[in-house]
């Protein structure tokens, strides 16, 4: 199976993703390979609405049937939203991690804070 890596996002290297929003958020999520990684999720913890992250801290516990995982704040900034549907079915990481699978949303601190790579540098990561 391949995996894919869409060009509209950008990527930290610790396996998730940040995709600016028309209205100036962002929307954050893990990569397909995290999902891939971590095989069937079966929980996910969010944080609240409100909470502040900087970039590589942790923001959400991801549970599969392997392995409970960190997932890392890609960038730093505040919880506008979380993706409440994640709390009835968590598998949707699985399913659609570059669509109904976000975790969350957030109000940058920096759009262009350093340290997140483009899609082609990602998956030159994962070979």
């Amino acid at each position: 199976m391949s995996l894919s890596y869409p060009d509209d996002r950008r990527y930290h290297p610790e396996h998730l993703w940040a995709q600016s929003r028309s209205d100036g958020s962002v929307l954050v999520g893990i990569s397909d390979y995290a999902q891939d990684q971590l095989g069937a999720v079966i929980f996910v913890e969010l944080p609240e609405t409100g909470a502040h992250f900087t970039q590589g801290q942790s923001c959400a516990s991801i549970e599969s049937a392997k392995v409970t995982s960190d997932a890392v704040m890609p960038l730093s900034g505040t919880v506008l939203e979380i993706n409440e549907a994640l709390a009835d079915t968590p598998e949707l990481l699985n399913q659609s991690p570059y669509g109904e699978g976000w975790l969350v949303r957030v109000k940058a601190d920096d759009p262009a804070e350093p340290g997140l790579i483009s899609a082609a540098a990602y998956a030159a990561q994962m070979v």
